[in-house]
C-alpha cells in the first residue's frame, strides 16, 4: 500500500512538473497568455509538415477554443493537451468527437468527417505517413459510416462514435485522429501534438 501511494505521489509531482514544462512553453510562444488561430498555425507547421498541416492545425484549435472567442488561454491548452495525454480512451474519443463534429450539433455528417479525414491524409502523405495503396478519405469516411451509424440516419452520435473505436482497432485508429501519428515519447508527443516546439 506504501509503495502505491508513492507511486500516485511520484505521478502527481511528474505531472505538475509537466504542467510547469507546458505553461513555460506556452508562455514563452505567447507572451499575451493567449494564442491566435494563425499564431497556433504557424506554430503547428513549424515542427509538422509546413502549410500541408495548416487545416488540420485550423480544426485542432477550433477544438482547442471550447470558449469560441478566436483565441486559445493556457486553461483550454491545458485541458486539451492533459486528457490527450493523460486521458482515457474514452476522454480522448469524446475529444476527437468535437474534432469531428464541427458545428457542435451532437452528430457528425459525412460532409463534416470528410473534411477532416482530407486534412488528416493530406498532413500524412505530406509527412510519408500512408501506406502503399491507402483507403481515399472519401473511402474511409464511407467506411467509418458504414460502420458507425447504426441507426441509419446520415449521422453519429457520441455514443455511436465512442462505441464503434473502442470495439474495432482500425476504427479507433482512425477516429482517434491523434496529432501525432508517429510513436515518439510523451515529451516530444506533446510538443508536436499541440505546435509548440520549445
Amino acid at each position: 500500500m506504501g509503495q502505491a501511494a508513492g507511486t500516485s505521489r511520484w505521478k502527481e509531482e511528474h505531472y505538475i512538473t509537466e504542467l510547469y514544462e507546458w505553461f513555460r512553453m506556452f508562455i514563452n510562444r505567447c507572451p499575451s497568455g493567449l494564442i491566435t488561430l494563425h499564431e497556433f498555425q504557424r506554430h503547428f507547421c513549424h515542427v509538422t509538415v509546413g502549410k500541408e498541416s495548416a487545416d488540420y492545425a485550423e480544426e485542432i484549435f477550433r477544438t482547442l477554443d471550447n470558449n469560441e472567442d478566436g483565441v486559445v488561454d493556457f486553461r483550454e491548452y491545458v485541458m486539451a493537451i492533459s486528457m490527450l495525454i493523460e486521458g482515457s480512451a474514452v476522454e480522448r474519443l469524446r475529444w476527437s468527437f468535437k474534432l469531428f463534429d464541427k458545428d457542435g450539433d451532437g452528430a457528425i455528417i459525412r460532409e463534416e468527417m470528410l473534411g477532416i479525414m482530407q486534412a488528416v491524409f493530406k498532413m500524412n502523405e505530406a509527412a510519408g505517413l500512408t501506406e502503399p495503396n491507402p483507403l481515399t478519405p472519401e473511402e474511409c469516411t464511407d467506411k467509418i459510416f458504414l460502420r458507425l451509424d447504426k441507426d441509419n440516419n446520415a449521422g453519429i452520435s457520441v455514443e455511436e462514435f465512442i462505441e464503434g473505436a473502442l470495439d474495432d482497432d482500425w476504427m479507433r485508429t482512425m477516429l482517434g485522429c491523434d496529432p501525432c501519428t508517429a510513436r515518439v515519447d510523451t515529451t516530444l508527443k506533446r510538443n508536436w501534438a499541440m505546435g509548440l516546439h520549445g
